[in-house]
């Protein structure tokens, strides 16, 4: 018998050549189909439009197909689309690192263009072991990561996410050893760090960190005097300070950028994401004067040996510039507030309901944890009925809306997360 008569439903296994992110093919729903995007909505195939919660796994800030953005990609379509970067640079990359220099705090001046999130992490890895070589200082080649964090998925990110999170413990055999600590969130945990440090601290190159939010290990929240102890214990033992402000930067926790809120700079940064408005593949890591000044040397071995084939792409670039152009000439932290806002004020009955453990905003992020998410896909189907966008995972439901989303729109989305836990108790 076929498996697609009508008492059997398609499964993501019966899409002919895809194989989806994140998902079990044989078991997982089929999916929906996108076929265009305006504002905070999707239209499917089917003349349905979803409101977007997620805003594109966090990257369209300014919503979709904004005209700005569109215009600058089809200049630099018809100019020049691509051209390698080895030995040859051009004008919208010039621009782009410019204005990022600018925007970041201290003087984080020097950016290395790649084309993912979790590239430019394995970049700012690269940069941190590197530094302490070029120095002279042996030993220094572990890099201490946190419980709850996550990123990316490559080999030498999945050695430095919480292995407790389960995505990656299969590779637990493959992946080289780092240290693992708690974030120092009190006294206890605080003085637990210390102590690792202490005792292997001469050993470590690199502290990386998400500020203020741990996104894929579940929006875990952290206040920016964590941060701050973060960078004194940095100073304290050599260490460099990586922050991957790959889904905080650019507005979404309330400022530019979330290490803002702690007033700390940090040796190396990784943005991607929000970083092009959500138009193209781009990321950035940039790093202090003195990290990219231990890298000149009569030696080339003293080099950065790193480049992607794609590293800023001219059109990347270009939309990455029209999207800085629309935080300076559009209210986007404003709107961050107001989103803010509203999120808590929609979201808080959600905390009575049963089988809720926690309702909690900052900035454009809102989040209800639940005790279990035992079905996360039944979920996303009874958000798409109505209407919405809305990617549950772990054990949270979260939004992470666009900027540019309109009261009404957000509201959609809001009360379609009460509706359904509350049908769902």
């Amino acid at each position: 018998m076929s498996r697609n008569t009508p008492s059997t439903p398609r499964t993501a296994a019966d899409l002919p050549h895809l194989w989806l992110p994140y998902t079990q093919m044989q078991t997982a729903p089929f999916p929906v189909e996108a076929v265009s995007t305006s504002g905070s909505r999707i239209t499917l195939a089917d003349g349905h439009a979803l409101v977007d919660g997620v805003a594109a796994w966090w990257t369209a800030c300014h919503g979709y197909s904004h005209p700005h953005i569109h215009e600058a990609l089809l200049r630099q379509a018809e100019r020049m689309p691509h051209v390698m970067f080895g030995g040859m640079v051009h004008d919208p990359a010039i621009r782009l690192a410019a204005r990022l220099a600018a925007m970041l705090p201290g003087d984080l001046d020097r950016v290395f263009f790649t084309d993912s999130g979790s590239v430019a992490m394995e970049v700012a890895i690269k940069m941190a072991v590197q530094y302490h070589i070029n120095r002279g200082t042996e030993g220094r080649t572990k890099i201490l990561s946190f419980r709850g964090g996550y990123h990316g998925d490559t080999l030498g990110m999945m050695a430095i996410c919480d292995p407790e999170e389960g995505m990656h413990s299969l590779f637990a055999g493959v992946l080289p050893e780092q240290v693992l600590a708690d974030l120092p969130v009190d006294a206890d945990s605080l003085t637990r760090l210390e102590a690792l440090l202490a005792e292997r601290g001469d050993s470590i190159a690199a502290m990386v960190t998400e500020p203020l939010v741990q996104g894929a290990g579940g929006m875990l929240f952290h206040d920016p005097e964590v941060l701050r102890r973060l960078r004194e214990l940095c100073d304290r033992h050599g260490i460099l300070l990586v922050l991957d402000e790959i889904f905080t930067g650019f507005g979404r926790t309330g400022t530019m950028f979330a290490c803002e809120q702690a007033g700390i700079v940090p040796d190396i940064v990784a943005l991607s994401k929000a970083l092009t408005g959500g138009t193209m593949a781009l990321a950035a890591t940039v790093a202090r004067r003195g990290v990219f000044e231990a890298f000149l040397s009569d030696s080339a071995g003293h080099a950065l040996m790193h480049g992607p084939t794609f590293m800023a792409n001219p059109l990347a670039c270009a939309v990455a510039n029209a999207s800085l152009d629309l935080f300076g000439s559009e209210p986007r932290l404003e709107q961050v507030a107001a989103i803010s806002a509203q999120l808590a004020r929609e979201l808080e009955p959600c905390r009575t309901l049963p089988g809720v453990r926690d309702v909690r905003v900052l900035g454009a992020i809102g989040v209800v944890e639940l005790e279990a998410l035992d079905d996360p896909d039944a979920l996303r189907r009874a958000f798409v009925e109505r209407g919405v966008w809305i990617r549950p995972f772990r054990n949270i439901v979260y939004l992470t809306p666009a900027f540019t989303i309109t009261p009404e729109e957000l509201a959609h989305l809001t009360t379609a997360i009460v509706d359904v836990l509350r049908e769902r108790a």
